[in-house]
Order: structure tokens, then sequence, then C-alpha cells
């Protein structure tokens, strides 16, 4: 079993744009035209495929791009007891674009059981070598927490939860448990991706809840509660990393906004080993939230874009590297792109051969970073 650990000093955040023949076997499938098996076995190939250009590109962490999902959050929700799911043609509003979503509900206490992720990791795991090692990606728990108290389900959640605190209990036990799964099949690098601190940054989500007479504090303690919850008895050699973000859906976003706002809560609290940024333009605001982030923690700068083909120019990334070691040792900094490449089956609208040059070019900025 491989022992490296994430983050590295060069990164990606994990998922990568579907290949065409997967997109094809895909649509093969909802039309009844092949069967599972024949799905799952295009999509072995096209993950194995991933795995080796990942490898070719130098990169010390492999993932399996996020190829057995739809989206890079519901799907995992799927797989506890108590929640259910139905494509009930809505969706979330993005930046110019309507995110094409499912509904994802509850109807029943929250519980976790034998997660097909799991498995999913297993496959994963078999490609480790002497350089690499294999990270799975989910969606943080508090990200689950906050689509079971939205607008269009707290009603339903209210049948089975009376309180918040309540809901918070039963999902942090759920993912204590489908943590354990995950070790007990030989992970030991996971990450939490969590959109629920981008949804919160800046002045829009202050009025917005402000108008709805919700103390946004109390909101940022639950996030926190939740998180760290999941992470109590997690294993000692387990590194946990948070990958946060505000959006990133088909090229557009769901939110801007620095992140002052909850650096004291997720930046100096939050139990993980390290963050991923997004800090690709000027929604994120600047990097001095960054001396808040608490001495037990890496940072992995997310400043090139995987929302637009065009590279960005090598000596301002760098440039944008030494402001923030202003408030973070270069030592305690990693690069990435921002976030994935496709975070839902659509993708971003770029190219793969633009995906991997953007990959190239975090590697050779790192490499010279830290030489």
């Amino acid at each position: 079993m491989s022992t490296l650990k994430t983050p590295f000093r060069y990164d990606f955040v994990g998922s990568f744009l579907r290949p065409e023949k997967l997109k094809a076997a895909k649509k093969a499938f909802e039309e009844g035209t092949i069967t599972q098996e024949e799905l799952d076995r295009v999509t072995d190939e096209c993950v194995t495929e991933i795995v080796a250009k990942q490898k070719v590109a130098g990169y010390h962490a492999i993932t399996d791009g996020e190829f057995r999902r739809k989206f890079w959050h519901l799907d995992f929700m799927w797989g506890f007891e108590g929640v259910t799911h139905e494509k009930d043609g809505g969706g979330v509003q993005f930046n110019g674009e309507m995110a094409d979503l499912e509904a994802t509900y509850l109807v029943g206490k929250v519980k976790a059981k034998v997660h097909p992720f799991v498995e999913y990791f297993k496959f994963l795991k078999q490609f480790e070598d002497e350089q690499t090692v294999a990270k799975y990606t989910i969606p943080a728990p508090a990200q689950m927490y906050q689509q079971m108290i939205v607008p269009q389900n707290i009603e339903q959640t209210r049948k089975f939860y009376a309180t918040d605190d309540e809901l918070i209990e039963d999902i942090g036990k759920a993912y204590q448990d489908v943590i354990k799964q995950f070790y007990e099949a030989g992970c030991r690098n996971l990450q939490l991706d969590d959109c629920t601190w981008g949804a919160i940054v800046g002045d829009a989500a202050k009025q917005r809840y402000q108008s709805l007479g919700v103390d946004i504090e109390e909101v940022k303690a639950r996030l926190l509660k939740v998180n760290n919850l999941a992470l109590e008895g997690r294993p000692e050699d387990m590194v946990i990393t948070s990958h946060i973000c505000r959006g990133n859906y088909h090229s557009t976003f769901f939110t801007s906004g620095p992140y002052d706002s909850v650096a004291d809560y997720v930046f100096a609290q939050e139990h993980v080993d390290a963050l991923l940024l997004e800090y690709d333009d000027a929604r994120s605001g600047g990097f001095a939230p960054l001396a808040k982030v608490s001495p037990d923690k890496k940072v992995v700068l997310g400043l090139i874009t995987t929302k637009k083909p065009e590279l960005e120019d090598k000596d301002k990334v760098i440039a944008r590297i030494h402001e923030a070691e202003k408030y973070i040792p270069l030592e305690r900094l990693c690069l990435s792109p921002q976030c994935g490449f496709a975070s839902c089956e659509i993708g971003n609208k770029i190219t793969e051969e633009q995906q991997w040059a953007k990959l190239a070019l975090v590697k050779e900025i790192a490499e010279e970073v830290w030489k």
C-alpha cells in the first residue's frame, strides 16, 4: 500500500472531463440499449485510462475522475439509508445558467450502510504504485446537512428531525461510519468537497440570511459542527482534506465573495489536514484570511482556473504564490487548479487537451517555485 500523503506541491481537485465513449455508454444505458454490466465495463476502462493519463502527466495523486457519478455531491448522498432522489426537472440557478440536478431528500433517518463508493475506491486503489496514491473525493458532511435544510426540503426533513442539531448528529455519525469503511478498504487520503462555506461568503449571502431572519453566525457554527463531528475518531494515519469553492457547473459559478467572513471558522477550527482553496479570480478576494489558517494545516492555492481554456501567465501565478506567502509560510503552500474539470457530468467548457495543458502548467510552476 502506498504511504504517500496528499496534498502534493502540484495537485488537482479530482474530477476530469468525461471521455466520449463514456458519455456514449451512459446515453445507451439510459436508452436501454446496453446493460448495467456493459456500462460498468466501459466505465472501468475509462477509469483505467484516466489514471494512466494522470501518471503520464507526472502527478502523485490519482483519482477515478469521478467517472462513476453524475453529480459531485448528490450521488454520494444516495448511498445512505433515509435518502432518496428523483428527477423532477428542478435545478439550482448559477451565474447565467440553471444547473440540472436531481431532487435529493429524506424519507427517513440518516444512517450509514455499506456505501457503494467504497467499492469504487477499491477499483482505483489497485493502480497505486511507488510514485502515486489513490485519493477519493466525497461531499463534505456540511454539504449533506445543507441539502436537507434548503427551502424545498426543510418541510420533508422536519418529518424526521425536529431540530437541526438532531440532523447534524445523525449525519456526523453516518459519516464516521463511512470514513471507517473507506479506511478499512485501504483509503488513506480522503477529500471533502464543500461548497457550503463558499455559499455564505460575501454581502449577498449576508443579506439573504438577514431577510430570512436567520443568524448567519449560527449557520457557520453548524457547518463547522457537522464537519468536525464527522471527523471525530478518525484514524491518525488517514489524511483528510477539504476543498472549498463557490460552485462549478459548466464553467459557471454559484456565488462570489472573499473568505474573510468564514476564516475564523473553517480556516482556524475545522479539523482537516489541508484546505484546497479557490483563488482563480477576483471573486475569491485576497490572501489576508490565510493568516487565520491553523498551523497544523497546509493550503493548496487554486490559482489556475478550470472554467476557461486560456492558460494563465506563469509569472503572474508565481507572483501570486509569493503574495500568499506573506500570510502563510511557503513550505505549507501547494498549487492546483481551483476546482475539478467536471464537477457534474456536463463538464466545463474546455477540451481534454486544454485540461491537460492546465495541469502541465500547474506542475511546471510548482517545480519552479518549490525547487
